[in-house]
């Protein structure tokens, strides 16, 4: 199968999930293989400047082809699935001509997608989706981004006559892990302004993201013999439920939408005389994102008081920042964007990203970076899917942003 689909289906098939544990780049050897692919593949379709550096970053670039002093434009995609769902063997479901019915993904299992719960499903009523089997997750995120930032090169290679500025290409590691930047080397990919590829549905546009922060929590207990306990026994899963139970019970991610921030419990590991927590720390204000820091650090003083000095131990490191307040300064990037999608006859749906973007952090580092949408739905999940006519739309918003730089900002 060859266009944009063609590449998502062969770049699915492998597994590159990050792992939030590790502490090399990338965090898991499998996102190398990918990366080395993509090397071979972007050579074969006639990229001559690409190259994958010691830490997995592949870096490609097509030269201008006009006399014109236009600008260079970044497109970015990150290779690595969520750590949260099974990504290896995954068996991509398309269905052509899909009828607007549920949709069973997996027979033998029960597995079935449900229009009820994933109403979004009846905007695709004739067109073709692939789905998961229901084991895994499906990888859109964002290998559906790389395929389609590939598909823009193939196509501008295969018709030299479409003028066009510089064109930087970037596919990054963990970025599902939030270290998808750590190693990015900006000189080199040398862009004046930047998009992830790295959204939802057709037609979304992204240009502010959460405050995010990690909060990494260790509640040291002491074991005993819980028949001789009295007095001794310092049960670190108690206490670790109390810490648990002091936090906004309606400030959570399944309880939130829009603008609203929260924390997220991202696991509890442990047994009596340890237990390991880790919270996502999530705001779009900046001062109530610094609040919200500032409550769980006092809750962990309270128990602290409580249990005893160093009890619970707890880091919290900031992760990414707002882009919005970057991009304000300057929003031509934006305005590019928002024209690109109008002129490809599709409705922009600007919103807000509940969620990372390497974006934000590039934004922060100088390189204005919003994102686009690639067509996916679901992501992190067995009921992730992806839309091919709205990855070929994504492909076509692409062109018309290489397109406005050529012909109109000189």
């Amino acid at each position: 199968m060859s266009g944009v689909l063609g590449k998502f289906l062969e770049y699915v098939k492998f597994d590159t999930r990050s792992d939030d544990e590790s502490d090399t780049t990338p965090s898991t050897k499998n996102q190398l293989k990918l990366a080395e692919f993509l090397v071979k593949q972007l050579k074969s379709i006639g990229i001559q400047d690409v190259s994958m550096d010691e830490y997995g970053y592949v870096y490609a670039s097509l030269p201008k082809n006009t006399e014109k002093d236009v600008p260079t434009i970044g497109f970015i995609a990150h290779m690595d699935t969520s750590p949260e769902m099974a990504g290896d063997g995954i068996k991509p479901n398309i269905i052509e001509n899909y009828d607007g019915k549920d949709i069973v993904l997996n027979d033998e299992k029960n597995i079935i997608m449900l229009v009820d719960e994933h109403p979004h499903l009846k905007n695709y009523i004739g067109k073709t989706i692939i789905t998961t089997d229901g084991t895994t997750l499906l990888g859109a995120d964002d290998k559906a981004g790389i395929a389609e930032i590939v598909e823009v090169l193939e196509y501008l290679i295969n018709h030299p006559e479409i003028p066009h500025g510089t064109i930087k290409a970037a596919f990054t590691p963990d970025e599902e892990v939030g270290r998808g930047t750590e190693k990015f080397n900006l000189e080199k990919f040398g862009a004046d302004f930047a998009y992830t590829v790295d959204g939802g549905a057709l037609g979304e546009f992204e240009y502010e993201s959460f405050n995010a922060a990690d909060a990494r929590i260790t509640i040291n207990g002491v074991n005993s013999h819980p028949g001789d306990a009295k007095g001794k026994m310092k049960n670190s899963l108690l206490i670790a439920n109390e810490l648990i139970d002091m936090m906004p019970k309606d400030e959570i991610p399944s309880r939130t939408g829009g603008y609203e921030g929260f924390y997220h419990l991202l696991f509890i590991r442990g047994d009596v005389e340890k237990t390991n927590l880790r919270f996502l720390i999530r705001d779009f204000d900046k001062d109530k994102f610094e609040e919200r820091k500032k409550f769980i650090v006092d809750n962990v003083d309270k128990l602290n008081n409580k249990y005893g000095k160093d009890t619970i131990v707890i880091e919290v490191k900031d992760q990414y920042y707002n882009m919005r307040q970057k991009i304000e300064e300057d929003r031509k990037v934006v305005d590019i964007a928002l024209k690109a999608i109008k002129e490809c006859n599709i409705t922009s749906k600007v919103k807000p990203i509940r969620g990372g973007t390497d974006g934000s952090a590039l934004t922060f580092k100088g390189l204005l970076t919003p994102n686009l949408f690639t067509g996916g739905h679901n992501f992190h999940g067995r009921y992730e899917y992806i839309c091919k006519e709205s990855m070929e739309k994504a492909v076509e918003v692409i062109l018309k942003i290489v397109d406005i730089c050529a012909k109109e900002l000189q």
